[in-house]
C-alpha cells in the first residue's frame, strides 16, 4: 500500500512541475525570440516482485527448502526527467519600429556529437556586468542613447555596450549601425554561436547564460553560419497557444488523477488503523 503512496506522489510532482513549465510558456506567448520549453516525462525502473517461500520435500524428516516465486513486475513512478528549450526559428512580424531587430538564421551547423542544430543569440550585458544571451530583438533607447534589451545593453563586436547618440539610426543585415546617413558604421551588433545547445541555460525573461561559465564564440566571419538581421521586425515567441493550453488542461486532470488515487489509498489506511485493529 505505500507504494501505491510513492507512486502517485511522485505522478503528481511531475505533473506540477509541467504545469509550472507550460505556465511560464504562456506568460512568455507574446515575448519576442521567446523559446518555448518543452519537457520529458519518463517512468523509474521496473522493479521484480518475487515471493519467499519454502517448498517441503517429501524425505523421510520432512525436510523444507527456501524458494521463490515470481509475482510480477511493478513500476514505482514516473518523473520529469528534462526540460529543455524549443530551438526553432520564430515567425517574423512587421512593426515598423526602427529599434526592432529580428535575428534571422538561414544556415547554422549541426552538433557533431548530438546531430541537433546549434542557436544564435544578440549578446548583452546584465546589471552585474556580466555576458548573458538573447533572441529578443525588441530594443529600446535609454536617456543616454544605450540600446537596450529589456534593460540589457546590447553589446557590439568590440564587446562594448552600443550608444547612438542621434536622431536617425539604421541596422544592416550584417548588424552594421549606421547614423544620420553616414557610410561608416559606428559599431556592429554582435550575433554569438552556442553550438551545444545543452550548454545553455534560462535565467528568465528570455536571457541564457552558460553553464561552464565560458563566453560563446562570435558568429561573424563564421564561413559555416549564415544569418541577416532585419529591421523593423520582431521574431515571435515558439509558443503554440492552442496546443499549450490543451497541455495544460491534460497535466491538471493527470494530477486530479493521482491526487484521488492518494486519498483513496490515505481512506484505506485510515480505516486499516481506527476499525481492523479495534477490539469489539
Amino acid at each position: 500500500m505505500l507504494r501505491g503512496l510513492y507512486t502517485a506522489t511522485a505522478g503528481m510532482l511531475a505533473q506540477q512541475r509541467r504545469t509550472e513549465m507550460l505556465s511560464n510558456n504562456m506568460a512568455n506567448a507574446n515575448t519576442a525570440g521567446y523559446k518555448a520549453d518543452q519537457s520529458t516525462i519518463r517512468a523509474f525502473p521496473e522493479m521484480l516482485l518475487q515471493r519467499m517461500e519454502n517448498k517441503t520435500v517429501p524425505t523421510g524428516n520432512g525436510m523444507n527448502v527456501a524458494g521463490m516465486q515470481t509475482i510480477g513486475s511493478i513500476n514505482s513512478g514516473v518523473y520529469l526527467q528534462e526540460i529543455k528549450s524549443r530551438d526553432i526559428q520564430g515567425e517574423l512580424k512587421e512593426t515598423g519600429l526602427v529599434t526592432d531587430v529580428a535575428l534571422v538564421e538561414e544556415t547554422v551547423p549541426l552538433h557533431p556529437e548530438t546531430n541537433v542544430k546549434g542557436s544564435l543569440f544578440f549578446a548583452v550585458q546584465n546589471g552585474a556586468g556580466e555576458e548573458r544571451y538573447t533572441r529578443n530583438g525588441h530594443f529600446t533607447l535609454d536617456e543616454n542613447g544605450l540600446l537596450l534589451s529589456d534593460g540589457n545593453p546590447v553589446l557590439s563586436t568590440a564587446g562594448q555596450p552600443i550608444s547612438i547618440q542621434a536622431s536617425e539610426f539604421s541596422v544592416t543585415t550584417a548588424g552594421d549601425v549606421l547614423v544620420d546617413g553616414e557610410p561608416e558604421p559606428i559599431a556592429q551588433i554582435d550575433v554569438r554561436f552556442a553550438e551545444d545547445v545543452r550548454n545553455l541555460v534560462k535565467e528568465g525573461n528570455g536571457i541564457f547564460r552558460t553553464s561552464d561559465g565560458q563566453a560563446l564564440p562570435t558568429a561573424i566571419n563564421n564561413g559555416d553560419i549564415q544569418y541577416n538581421l532585419k529591421q523593423n521586425y520582431l521574431e515571435t515567441s515558439t509558443v503554440d497557444v492552442g496546443r499549450t493550453y490543451t497541455d495544460i488542461m491534460t497535466a491538471y486532470r493527470s494530477f486530479e488523477a493521482n491526487q484521488k488515487v492518494l486519498q483513496a489509498y490515505d481512506k484505506s489506511m485510515e480505516k486499516a488503523a481506527n476499525e481492523i485493529g479495534r477490539l469489539s
